[in-house]
């Protein structure tokens, strides 16, 4: 990004087409942040130092790119943040799923296509439109994609408030939306940071299946079923397997029953909607795939970057935690001389669960 100062204009009133360029490309918020996360900086510190990364050693070796904008980009002033909703079905049926023990559970963010890709190109549109309003714009793009601290910087933007499970709560909206950023060469009106509306309520503690919610506001990736299921590329450790019950791909216990969930409304993207019934397969018909069929059905999917030895590795273990049955014991000793050594240790422990 380079250092030159854009030609100025009534930036309130650019601002103000900013917010309505953005609702258009589907955006549901934007806002605007400072450069100021010193705050964020310490937690992030804290955090690492306890070794709650686990093996996403890229957190610390991004240094302090994360927490200081003009490191990352130089020549950074303002940030917008934008929400776009992705809930993809009513929070009932993904809870009717969880309770079904034979059924498989994925996150519902990761259901239909990678938010990556759409989100960016909304992005670029966006910033498109404010070059062309303003003389010598430069910006860059950013949606879960670079060491950004997108949470806080959500936070200063207005869009909502961090809640006690780490993810940001509005009140009009809940916490069903992802995250994108532009960094940009000029300042525009800050926007007033939401307050906290957690107060006593600890229900995404409470809930959190193996209680990966250390204190409000920290979260122990180590024990997240996210993080197992999704970062992890090693063993699931033998006393987390029986908590993460069907939980195939992600979780989102935290966010299923937060009180503040029940103003939330349904994604209009049709991305985002569920593919190859993902939202109702059962156990055994997603362990039979081969790695063609996984890495066919999963193009321009979020879950196609796991890989299938770890989706495999992921069923056994809800397999091993599903109702005891023929279909399931069958599906399992199909493979239990699977070529992976790391999947076939999985797989050996779900058959002593089944036959337990």
């Amino acid at each position: 990004m380079q250092h030159e100062t854009p030609t100025l204009r009534d930036t309130p009133a650019l601002l103000a087409e900013i917010k309505s360029w953005a609702l258009e490309l589907g955006f549901a918020d934007v806002g605007v942040s400072n450069l100021e996360l010193s705050d964020a900086e310490q937690r992030l510190i804290e955090w690492l130092d306890k070794g709650f990364h686990g093996t996403m050693s890229y957190m610390q070796r991004h240094g302090l790119k994360r927490t200081r904008p003009r490191q990352l980009i130089p020549g950074t002033i303002s940030i917008l943040s934008l929400r776009m909703d992705y809930l993809p079905e009513s929070q009932d049926k993904a809870i009717e799923v969880l309770q079904q023990a034979n059924q498989a559970y994925v996150s519902r963010y990761a259901l239909g296509r990678d938010y990556h890709k759409l989100i960016r190109q909304r992005l670029n549109k966006l910033a498109l439109k404010i070059q062309a309003s303003l003389d010598d714009v430069e910006y860059r793009v950013f949606t879960d994609s670079a060491p950004v601290m997108e949470k806080p910087i959500a936070n200063k933007a207005g869009l909502g408030w961090v809640g006690k499970h780490s993810n940001i709560l509005n009140r009009e909206a809940g916490s069903w939306f992802f995250l994108g950023e532009i960094y940009l060469n000029f300042a525009l009106p800050e926007s007033v940071a939401r307050q906290n509306h957690c107060g006593e309520c600890t229900s995404c503690m409470d809930v959190c299946p193996t209680q990966a919610i250390v204190k409000p506001y920290v979260v122990d990736a180590r024990k997240c079923i996210s993080y197992l299921t999704i970062e992890n590329d090693g063993d699931i450790p033998l006393d987390l397997r029986p908590l993460m019950g069907n939980r195939i791909y992600g979780c989102d216990d935290c966010q299923l029953f937060c009180p503040w969930n029940r103003f939330a409304s349904l994604g209009a993207q049709s991305d985002f909607q569920s593919r190859h019934q993902l939202n109702s397969s059962s156990l055994t018909d997603l362990f039979s795939w081969t790695e063609a069929e996984f890495l066919k059905r999963f193009e321009g999917s979020p879950i196609r970057r796991i890989g299938y030895q770890n989706w495999l590795r992921n069923i056994a273990v809800a397999l091993g935690n599903a109702n005891k049955t023929t279909a399931n014991l069958g599906a399992l000793q199909s493979r239990q001389h699977h070529a992976d050594t790391r999947v076939q240790e999985h797989i050996h422990w779900a058959i002593e669960q089944q036959k337990l």
